[in-house]
């Protein structure tokens, strides 16, 4: 088993480096050397997984301009990222852009729409979150993101820590057999499980729902992981049908609070480790393109996306995938 996952790393490895190839055959510019680590990052996260399991998904957060081989709505597709991917989250693309339950400025949507435009175009899905809580606003960003061609989920908290309670019953609710991500026409954002006092309330919470798609961490509150079994277990809608189920990931930021973090880094950080996110206490840039890092990230039986594979997970939300801002600013 370990040889055939091995020659199927060194396969997906040939093919993308080839595509790879093309796109940068294509002279962008404006390609910057950190979009370009994140692009080549996320790739490897992808070949990794898809040698274990060709059908997990692949979903990067924000950082939609990697989509175009120089960065903006001006250039080719770059295509060896959009291969690497199974759909593109987005944040905050019809409310919640500068405040949450506002709507983004239209300069701002039609922005990240024609990035977005360009992956859905090649076949990926959109999944877009938007931050609001007045009701009005909860169906119209259904309703946009709907016409948009995009799967929706509407947060009323910004944490993401609530099932919401309208609409009820859910956007575009289905008793499907969900097994691929094309197949999603809902999902649910769920990944901080403070308001749940135990594992169990989480995931009986959760089965009573008919979500297509959950997003949740692979930890609970307590700092203990789901099982296999939990996680098959939340794959069951209530009305019979079946959801994936998708494990959160940063991959742009180190958090203080994961299993990962050794508590000598507080006073003697390793190299990779940058200054503290000002806005989410505990969280800390990285140099992403570090290899200490990213093998804490994937590529090894001991690695943060081993133990969502090991775990039965459909697929990964990679999140702060627009690191490279922090870096070309």
């Amino acid at each position: 088993m370990k040889t055939n996952i091995a020659i199927l790393f060194v396969v997906f490895s040939f093919i993308f480096s080839c595509q790879k190839d093309d796109d940068n055959s294509s002279g962008s510019e404006n390609e910057t050397e950190y979009k370009q680590e994140m692009r080549e990052f996320v790739i490897g996260i992808s070949q990794y997984a898809k040698s274990i399991n060709p059908n997990f998904s692949i979903i990067p957060q924000n950082g939609i301009e990697l989509v175009s081989g120089n960065g903006d709505i001006s250039g080719q597709p770059h295509q060896s990222y959009l291969n690497a991917i199974d759909a593109n989250g987005q944040e905050d693309l019809f409310f919640g852009y500068d405040e949450d339950d506002v709507a983004t400025h239209t300069r701002d949507n039609n922005y990240l729409r024609e990035l977005l435009d360009v992956s859905k175009n090649a076949g990926k899905v959109i999944l877009v979150t938007d931050y609001c809580s007045t009701q009005s606003k909860v169906e119209s960003s259904y309703n946009q993101n709907l016409n948009a061609g995009f799967i929706s989920f509407a947060a009323n908290e910004r944490e993401l820590n609530v099932i919401p309670t309208f609409p009820n019953p859910i956007h575009q609710e289905n008793a499907n057999v969900v097994t691929q991500i094309s197949q999603v026409k809902n999902f649910l954002y769920l990944i901080n499980t403070s308001n749940f006092n135990t594992k169990n309330e989480f995931i009986n919470a959760v089965v009573s729902t008919n979500y297509d798609l959950l997003i949740m961490d692979l930890y609970f509150k307590d700092g203990t992981s789901f099982t296999q079994n939990e996680i098959n277990y939340l794959k069951s809608k209530s009305n019979g049908g079946k959801r994936l189920v998708i494990s959160y990931m940063s991959i742009g930021e180190a958090e203080n609070y994961r299993y990962y973090w050794l508590s000598s880094w507080n006073n003697n950080p390793p190299e990779w480790l940058d200054a503290e996110n000002p806005d989410w206490a505990g969280n800390f840039k990285v140099k992403y393109w570090n290899t200490d890092w990213q093998s804490i990230i994937y590529g090894n039986e001991n690695s943060y996306l081993k133990k969502i594979i090991d775990a039965n997970f459909d697929g990964v939300y990679l999140d702060i995938i627009d690191a490279f801002e922090y870096y070309e600013n």
